[in-house]
């Protein structure tokens, strides 16, 4: 059976970090002595919003995690969750005050991400269903995928991804659009984002065989701030593994 790995990490971490420590969440279900494991969806969070500086998530009213995400901060894992329709809040970690919401319905052993995203009082929570378990070891491949986080993406910037010259994405991305993973060719990969005006960043990552990212297009187009400028980042969010 097809089983995907995860890194885990108890404490927030910057989206150009790598994860190190594995563990098995999810893939299969696990008889215990005591019976059997209740229903699990794994779930990652992420600050996209460049003008809140940490911000909490709820899920249903309860924390999600029991510290704030600084900006450009994720949970730095799936974290498990009961199954069912859950409300997934964003809001300010000091004041505390509601920022976005959004509702999913989260299915037993599926993966999901949330992307707090936007700027100046307009924000939104994207949630998305990470379809890792169709991603297969045989193939030799990374795996990769996009989110447009970039906040002022009214002229649609063209997203570009490359691998030896061949390309990947190569295609339009709204704002809070998120891509499905893609396989590419491991090793150095080219990533653009340009929009022939405000938004034109470029970087070369390196990918490794049978790992699965997320590449993160980030920031507010003219800022002077480089913190807030537009960047590209990723993280890792798995290892997909035929025989663990």
């Amino acid at each position: 059976m097809k089983k995907i790995f995860f890194s885990l990490r108890r404490h927030t971490v910057p989206l150009a970090g790598f994860l190190l420590v594995s563990l098995l969440f999810g893939a299969c279900k696990k008889t215990l002595e005591t019976g059997s494991q209740p229903p699990v969806a794994g779930l990652m969070a992420f600050n996209l919003m460049p003008d809140q500086e940490s911000i909490g998530f709820t899920l249903s009213g309860n924390n999600l995690v029991n510290f704030p995400l600084q900006y450009t901060n994720y949970t730095g894992s799936y974290l498990g969750i009961y199954v069912g329709s859950r409300d997934v809040a964003s809001y300010d970690a000091n004041s505390r005050a509601t920022l976005a919401t959004a509702s999913q319905l989260f299915a037993d052993s599926a993966y999901y991400s949330v992307f707090a995203l936007g700027t100046n009082g307009h924000y939104r929570n994207v949630i998305v269903k990470d379809n890792l378990d169709s991603l297969s070891s045989t193939t030799g491949q990374a795996f990769v995928r996009y989110v447009n986080g970039i906040t002022d993406s009214t002229a649609l910037p063209l997203v570009t991804i490359s691998s030896n010259g061949t390309d990947v994405f190569n295609t339009n991305a709204p704002f809070s659009s998120v891509s499905d993973f893609k396989g590419i060719t491991p090793g150095n990969v080219s990533v653009k984002v340009n929009n022939e005006s405000a938004i034109n960043a470029t970087r070369t990552i390196t990918l490794e065989q049978g790992k699965i990212y997320t590449v993160l297009f980030v920031g507010t187009p003219g800022q002077t701030d480089t913190s807030k400028a537009v960047q590209i980042k990723f993280i890792q969010n798995g290892t997909v593994s035929a025989n663990p």
